[in-house]
C-alpha cells in the first residue's frame, strides 16, 4: 500500500529554492550573488531552545521552522536572511519589550514616537539609544535591503510573525509592513516571484498576486487606497498580457484618480500601445501632465521610435517653468539631436539658478555652442560665476574669445586641478594663445 505524503510549504520551500537557482543562474536579482540561492546548516532543536533561553524570547513558529528545517539564514530578499547568531549582533537591546509600531500607523503617531530622534539635537547617547529602542522594540533584525535599509520580524504583540522593512528616522514615513502575515508566506512569495521573472528589485513592497487577482482587488476595493494599491501591484510585471492592457485603458478612460498610473502601466509594456495617452498629456495645459508624460517616455522610450514625441515637446518648450520638468525634457530629448543651445536659451539665461543648471546639463552634447557664444556671454553676465562653474563641469571651456574674461575669472580656482588645468589649457590652445595667458594681468 503506497501512501502519499502532502507537501508541505517547506518542502515546497526548498524545491523552489533550486528552481529559483536554475532560473537565475547569472545571479541577476538583486542581492543573489551574495547568498547564491543557498541555506547555512540548519539550527538544532537544542540550539534553538538555547538560543531562546539564553534571550528570553520565544520566536514566531513559521520562522523557527525554516531556522531548523531549511536553513540558519542563507538565501532571501536582498542580500539574503541573517544566521541567528548574526541577528541577534544587529539587533538592539530592545529584543524583550514591546513592539510598539505597527500596520496603518498614520504620520501623526510616527512623528511622535521619533520625534526625539529627528528633532532633539541635544539628545544624550543614553536617551538616543533608549528612544531607538521604543521604536525597534519587539522585533529581531533578520537581514538587510542594504544602505539604511534593514528587515525585521515582530516577535511579540498583535503583529507578531509579520516582516517589517526600516530605514533611517524620517518625518512622515512610518516603517513598512509587508503584506504577508508569516515569515514563510513572505520567503516563499520571493521565490514565485523569482520563478515568475517578476521585477523585484524592490520585493515586498508591492501589493501580491498575479494580474487577474490584482483586477480583482481592484474592482472590489472598498476605497481609492486599496484600489492605488493594486495598480501599484503590477509595476512588478515586466510585461502585461493583452486582457490587462485592455482593463487598464478603461481605468484611463473612466477613472481620473488613477489615469496616470494605467498610462503608465500600458506603456511600461509598449509605448507603442500607450501612444496616445501620451500624446494627449504631452498637448494637455496642466504642467503635472506634462511631467508624467515625459516622465514615462525617459522610462520607457528608449527603444521605441519617439520622434513624433521629440516634436512635440520642442513645440511645447515654452511651457516648461521648472526644474523638473526641464530635467526630463533634457532626458528625453538628449539622444535625439534635438537639444541646441538656440531652442535652450530661455531655460539658459533663466533667472532661476536651478532652471539654468538643469539646462547647462542638458545641452553638455550640444554642438552649437561656439556659434552660440552670445547665449553663453548672456548666460555668464545673467548667472555670474555659479553658471561659469556649472558651464566648466558639464561643458569644458568653449574656445571663443568673448568669453575668455569669465573663464580667467574663474582660473584660480581650477588652475592646481590637473583635469580642470587641461581643459583650460585645450582652449587656450584651439584659440592659438600662449600657455600663461590666464596667469596675465
Amino acid at each position: 500500500m503506497l501512501f502519499w505524503k502532502k507537501e508541505t510549504q517547506l518542502d515546497r520551500i526548498k524545491n523552489k529554492l533550486g528552481k529559483a537557482m536554475r532560473k537565475d543562474t547569472a545571479f541577476s536579482v538583486f542581492g543573489a550573488s551574495s547568498h547564491k540561492y543557498r541555506v547555512y546548516e540548519k539550527l538544532t532543536a537544542k540550539e534553538l531552545a538555547d538560543w531562546q533561553a539564553k534571550n528570553q524570547v520565544t520566536l514566531p513558529e513559521p520562522y523557527t521552522q525554516f531556522l531548523t528545517r531549511v536553513g540558519n539564514g542563507g538565501a532571501g530578499p536582498y542580500y539574503g536572511i541573517y544566521s541567528i547568531e548574526k541577528a541577534t549582533s544587529y539587533t538592539d537591546s530592545a529584543l524583550t519589550t514591546k513592539c510598539v509600531i505597527h500596520p496603518g500607523m498614520t504620520k501623526e503617531e510616527w512623528n511622535h514616537l521619533t520625534e526625539p530622534l529627528i528633532n532633539d539635537e541635544d539628545i544624550s547617547d543614553l536617551e538616543y539609544d533608549a528612544a531607538r529602542d521604543r521604536v525597534l522594540g519587539g522585533m529581531l533584525c533578520i537581514g538587510t535591503q542594504g544602505c539604511e535599509y534593514d528587515m525585521y520580524l515582530v516577535i511579540e504583540g498583535k503583529h507578531r510573525g509579520k516582516i517589517v522593512y526600516t530605514s533611517d528616522f524620517y518625518p512622515d514615513r512610518p516603517f513598512f509592513f509587508v503584506y504577508e502575515d508569516n515569515f514563510l508566506d513572505w520567503y516563499e512569495r520571493w521565490l514565485d516571484e523569482i520563478i515568475l521573472d517578476y521585477d523585484i528589485a524592490w520585493f515586498g513592497s508591492r501589493m501580491p498576486g498575479d494580474e487577474n487577482a490584482l483586477i480583482q482587488v481592484y474592482q472590489n476595493a472598498p476605497n481609492e487606497e486599496i484600489k492605488s494599491k493594486a495598480l501599484d501591484g503590477m509595476f512588478k510585471f515586466k510585461k502585461i498580457s493583452q486582457p490587462t492592457i485592455d482593463f487598464l485603458e478603461s481605468v484611463a478612460e473612466q477613472r481620473q484618480n488613477d489615469r496616470t498610473t494605467a498610462i503608465q502601466l500600458i506603456c511600461k509594456t509598449s509605448v507603442d500601445a500607450g501612444r496616445g495617452y501620451l500624446l494627449e498629456l504631452l498637448h494637455s495645459d496642466r504642467n503635472e501632465d506634462l511631467l508624467h508624460a515625459l516622465q514615462i517616455l525617459n522610462w520607457y522610450g528608449k527603444s521605441f521610435d519617439l520622434a513624433e514625441f521629440i516634436k512635440v515637446i520642442v513645440q511645447s518648450l515654452d511651457r516648461v517653468h521648472d526644474p523638473e520638468t526641464l530635467r526630463h525634457v533634457g532626458y528625453v530629448l538628449e539622444s535625439s539631436g534635438a537639444i541646441t543651445l538656440q531652442n535652450f536659451a530661455p531655460f539658459l539665461c533663466h533667472t532661476d539658478s536651478n532652471i539654468q543648471t538643469a539646462a547647462i546639463y542638458a545641452t553638455r552634447d550640444c554642438n552649437d555652442k561656439s556659434e552660440s557664444w552670445e547665449i553663453i556671454q548672456r548666460m555668464f553676465m545673467g548667472g555670474g560665476k555659479e553658471a561659469v562653474k556649472n558651464s566648466i563641469q558639464y561643458w569644458g571651456l568653449i574656445p571663443h574669445e568673448k568669453l575668455l574674461p569669465y573663464y580667467k575669472a574663474a582660473w584660480p580656482e581650477y588652475k592646481s586641478n590637473p583635469n580642470f588645468r587641461e581643459k583650460f589649457m585645450a582652449c587656450l590652445k584651439e584659440l592659438n594663445l600662449p600657455d600663461d595667458y590666464f596667469d596675465k594681468e
